[in-house]
Parts: structure tokens; sequence; C-alpha cells
């Protein structure tokens, strides 16, 4: 192969016959292995001149073999081409000089963004131009509003995911250290904030949504409420608020995807000073595994659906946790049964002064608030005081009533009143107690499903395992009318889907709004009920769509029992009257029960035992119900 492929600033090769030219007097192959001399090509080495060793014939250029050796060479090789020691320290010290004074311009780029940064450098991907950076009040840090690989600007992206509403722009930015804020009331969440255009062409009012942007009195000074725009449009500040960086600017930036930036923001919500290295640590970056269309057996799909259900768990137990409110004020009394209850009252939301949060569309949402949150009776709640008044308190008690049409009064039973500052009435501080009931059953389920293969028949486990199953046709006495009573007539696909249902172990039923699929499903429930093979479990996912199937099957005729939850039992709906609790209230043939639950609702308690007795009753009458 001919070296002129390398260019001609490539170094010639050289190929000694050791045994002819005699230029190399180190024995490889000795015992000591003592390599005095060697022969050290040169970059700058030209073809030796007439006299000379030559190179191996066909490796060396057009016209090597002719000329003076050049002076380097002769440095080097000395006039019989045998090298010199001294030379030699002398020809490396020289090129590593000049390598170290080599710059190679992608190590700086690469560098850019890693070296040490000004403390206004975005915290996600290390912008600093003091025009395109934003200053969370809250988190006291700093983002860009470049998108990067993101959906959003990072300002944005931040704001929301810590749902923070305040900043404050830079201080060598375009408009200065600038807080943002309503001109007219002092609003500072971005979210609600937009501007109007003033009589000067080169000034912007700042107002917020609501009550502000709406108010009659700006056509006094020659606002238009008309032209009032967001500050954040396309997620992210407008171009003239904060500038957006340039896209080279982003593309020499940090690059980081969204899901860094969510674990970078959980991150920072046990260690505010963490940052986009400390994801790479052992145990920070294990992500869960995917879900899959087929699984090997019961145990696979266990392993993959509990930590997503464990997931599930940590972020529903870290959002309630969090639900705190400070400054509630408490009236205690004493039940009959002899223990300690506190009455409060939570404070309503005020969504104006809230953290709102921008939906993939761009929408406005109200984040979720303790006040928002439905309690039920049963939840636990733990109260403390944090005044001065008396000690230092906490105590876990359970809700025995929430907010309803007489008041909006919460009553907690204490589980111990040991401690309790009954003398005092404010400072104190109520928290919401997790738990962790309905994931527990969740897991217990995924378990016994794994190992207990007799849990679910044969074909439902193969069919959740996404298996090919044959399949399978159950036997049974075909309606010759398949119409319910009570309910429209069918058409001829919903006749179908019927009779396929009847006899088939697993069916889904698809169509679009207004195709009749609750009458469908209200007509398969009756004749189910009707094959006498027991009673029929009808689940729904939302209230909503259970109230308006209970509503249809209970046209047909069946007898329909309503179950909802403790949280719902006091809420109106068309079919309240078939609900549990109501049937129970309402059945002749326990006049004890009655009286008890009589004596419950005037004085909104029972003694120990009435309650023990009006509990046992009360189940009693459900299994009478249920059956």
């Amino acid at each position: 192969m001919s070296v002129e492929a390398y260019g001609p600033s490539s170094q010639t090769l050289t190929f000694l016959d050791t045994e002819e030219a005699e230029l190399l007097g180190a024995d490889t192959q000795g015992s000591e292995f003592e390599f005095t001399d060697f022969t050290l090509p040169s970059q700058t080495q030209t073809p030796p001149g007439p006299g000379q060793a030559g190179p191996a014939q066909g490796q060396g250029p057009p016209g090597a073999g002719q000329g003076a050796p050049g002076p380097l060479e002769a440095q080097v090789n000395g006039p019989d081409g045998i090298l010199q020691n001294g030379a030699v320290d002398e020809s490396v010290a020289k090129t590593s000089q000049l390598l170290a004074e080599l710059n190679f311009e992608e190590d700086e780029e690469d560098t850019y963004y890693t070296k040490d940064l000004p403390v206004h450098a975005c915290s996600y991907c290390g912008i600093h131009d003091p025009a395109c950076v934003v200053y969370c009040n809250t988190s006291k840090k700093w983002f860009c509003n470049g998108r990067g690989n993101t959906s959003g600007s990072h300002i944005v992206n931040h704001l929301v995911r810590a749902k923070c509403k305040e900043v404050t722009l830079h201080k060598d930015g375009p408009l200065g250290e600038t807080v943002l804020e309503c001109y007219n009331c002092g609003c500072r969440n971005v979210f609600l904030l937009g501007f109007i255009p003033a009589k000067a062409d080169s000034v912007v009012v700042l107002l917020c949504r609501q009550p502000c942007a709406s108010q009659s009195s700006l056509k006094d000074i020659n606002w238009d409420s008309s032209q009032w725009q967001p500050l954040i449009q396309d997620r992210c500040f407008l171009s003239w608020l904060v500038k957006i960086p340039s896209e080279q600017e982003q593309l020499r930036a940090r690059q980081i995807t969204a899901q860094q930036i969510n674990k970078l923001e959980e991150l920072w919500k046990e260690n505010p000073s963490a940052t986009l290295e400390d994801l790479e640590k052992p145990g920070v970056d294990e992500e869960p595994q995917h879900v899959l269309l087929r699984y090997e057996d019961a145990y696979q799909y266990q392993n993959i659906f509990g930590p997503l259900v464990k997931l599930e768990a940590d972020y529903d137990k870290k959002l309630k946790e969090s639900q705190t409110q400070d400054n509630i004020t408490v009236r205690w009394d004493l039940g009959l049964n002899k223990k300690r209850i506190a009455y409060f009252t939570l404070p309503k939301t005020d969504s104006g002064e809230d953290t709102w949060i921008v939906s993939s569309s761009g929408a406005l949402f109200p984040p979720p608030c303790f006040a928002d949150m439905r309690l039920m009776q049963g939840d636990e709640i733990c109260l403390r005081y944090k005044g001065d008044l008396a000690p230092l308190w906490k105590g876990i008690g359970h809700v025995i009533k929430v907010p309803d049409n007489y008041g909006d009064e919460i009553a907690i039973e204490l589980r111990s009143s040991v401690g309790a500052p009954v003398e005092v009435t404010h400072n104190f501080q109520v928290d919401f107690v997790w738990k962790s009931t309905s994931f527990d059953r969740m897991q217990s389920a995924l378990k016994t499903f794994a190992v207990d293969e007799t849990s679910v028949s044969g074909y439902i486990y193969h069919k959740l395992l996404g298996h090919e199953v044959e399949d399978v046709i159950i036997k049974c006495q075909l309606p010759k009318r398949f119409t319910a009573q009570g309910l429209p007539d069918l058409n001829h696909s919903q006749v179908y889907a019927v009779k396929t249902v009847l006899q088939r172990p697993l069916s889904l039923i698809q169509g679009p709004p207004g195709t009749g699929k609750t009458v469908t499903s209200a007509t398969i429930v009756y004749h189910l009920a009707r094959q006498g093979n027991g009673p029929v479990l009808v689940c729904a996912p939302s209230n909503i769509a259970v109230d308006q199937l209970t509503e249809k099957i209970h046209q047909t005729g069946l007898k329909v029992v309503r179950l909802c939850a403790k949280s719902r039992e006091a809420i109106d709906s068309p079919v309240s009257f078939l609900a549990l609790h109501n049937q129970i209230r309402n059945m002749d043939s326990m006049p004890e029960l009655q009286k008890l639950q009589q004596l419950k609702d005037e004085t909104g308690e029972l003694s120990s035992a009435d309650e023990k007795r009006y509990r046992a009753l009360k189940r009693t009458a459900e299994r009478e119900l249920l059956m």
C-alpha cells in the first residue's frame, strides 16, 4: 500500500534488516533486556541521502534516496544513523512542549457548561445570559426561558413541578431586577398575571386575570381589558419579558430530558442543593420495569406491577402528608363515651392566591389543598399544638363528623387525651394521616394472584398474562327476547353484544357516547340475574356512572343495592333511596336498630355500649339486604 494515501505530510515508514544493516544493537530476545540503542523516527524526517541506508523498496515517496539529510534527522540519528541519548531526550522534551501548547476547541466546547458557572445559571441546563434567566422566589434557584429537550421552558417546568408562583427578573436583564406582580392588587402569581398596553407604546401594565383585568374602572384610564394577554404563552414567558436563548446557546448548554427534570425535582424536595450529577449515583436512577403485553407467569406480572403500585402509593402519601394547615382554632368537647373531641374548621381555598398548574394544553387548574380533599368518617387526623401557652403536644384521632349542610365543622375523636391542651384554642396545626389500605389491598391481590393459581379462573389467569387462549363458549339458555322490561328496545348491534356477553366469560364493549352502552350493560345485568346463578356485582370507574347504571337496572324491576363510601352518604343523588345505608334506615324488621339510629342522629353519638350494639345490628341488616 502506498504511503501517498496518507498525504504528503505523512511520516515515512522505514523498515530495516537488522542482520544486514546492524543498526540496532539491542537484543530483544536476550536475558537481560538492556535496550540501549533504538531508532526514533522523526516527525520531520526526510528521505535519506546518498550513501545512507534507504527505505525498503516501495515504502518511500517518489524521489527517496536523493538529497542531503535534514538538520533534525542529523541531530537525532547522528552521522552514522545511530541514536544519541542526549539528542533523544531533547527531542522528546520539545515534542512534549508542542503537544502541551495544542488547544483543542472541542474540549472547551464540551466543558463549557460543566466548568464553574455564575450563581444565576439555569439549574437545569446552565444557560446564564442575564436576559434569559428568571429567579424562583420560593426555591431560590435560577432557570432559563429555553425549552431544550422539553415541551415547555425550563422556568415554567420548574414552577409547575415545584408548585411555585413568584419570580424575579435578573438585575442585568433588559427590565432590571423586577418582581412580577399585579400593578393594581400586588398579586404575584405568574400563572394569573398578564399585561395590557398602556397609553405610551413602550409601556405595558401587568394585571392579574381576576379581578383586576375585568374591572370597569380600567376604562377610565384608557386601558382596554380586551387586549389583556397572559405572560405565559405556549408554556414559556413572553420573549419581550424574558429572552428565549438562541438555538446555538441551547445546543451548547447541558442537555437534560423531561425525565431527568422530574427526578431532579423529586431529589430537590429532600436535598435542595442536589445537582444533575447526583442522579448518576447508585440507587437514584432506578427505573421500574416497563409493562408488557405478555407475561411468562404471574410472578413476572407481580414483579412488574408491584413496584408501580408502590410508586403510586409513595406519591399519594407525599401529596396527602404535604397538605398541612396552620393557625387552626379548636373547640374542645367531651363525648358520651368520655373521649375528648376536637372541633375545627378548615379555611376555604382561595384559588386566586394558590399556585396553578398548567396542563399540556396550556389550561390552568388549581392544585389540590387540604380543604378540597374529601374527608370521610374514620380518616385519621393529626392535631398539633405549636403555641406558647402550653407544652408542645401531638394527638391522633379519627374523623367522626365531616362538613355537611348543617355546618362546616370537622370533629375528630382523640385516641388518647393525655396531655391535650384543652384550655387553649388557638395555634393548632392539622395534618392528614395517610392510610395505605387501598394500596395494601393491591399488593395483596398481586401476591395472591402470583402464589395461588386458583384465585381466578384459568381463563382469566391466562387472559391477564396476555397468553393466547382458546375461545370459550358458555352453555346457557338464551332469552327469546333480549330487550329487558322497562328499558328501550335494543338495535341489532346491541342485541349482538348482549348475546355475545352472555356466552363468554370475558367481554369488552366499546362505542362512542350516545350509542347505548349503559342500556346494553343494564340489559346484560338483567339477564345474568334472571339466570339464577347468584348476586351480580356491577362496578364502574366513577360514582356518576354507577348511579346511572343503578337507575337503569332499577327500572328493570330487579332488587338493587347501591354501595357507596361513607363520604358520599350525605350527598343526594337520584338513586339515594337505593343506597345501603338508606335501605337499612327503612327496614321495618329491625325496630331496635331504627331507635338507635334515631338517637344517634339526634345526639350525634352514642355511648360505648349503645355504639357496640348499633354496629352489630347494622352488620346483621347489611347481610340481610345483600343476600
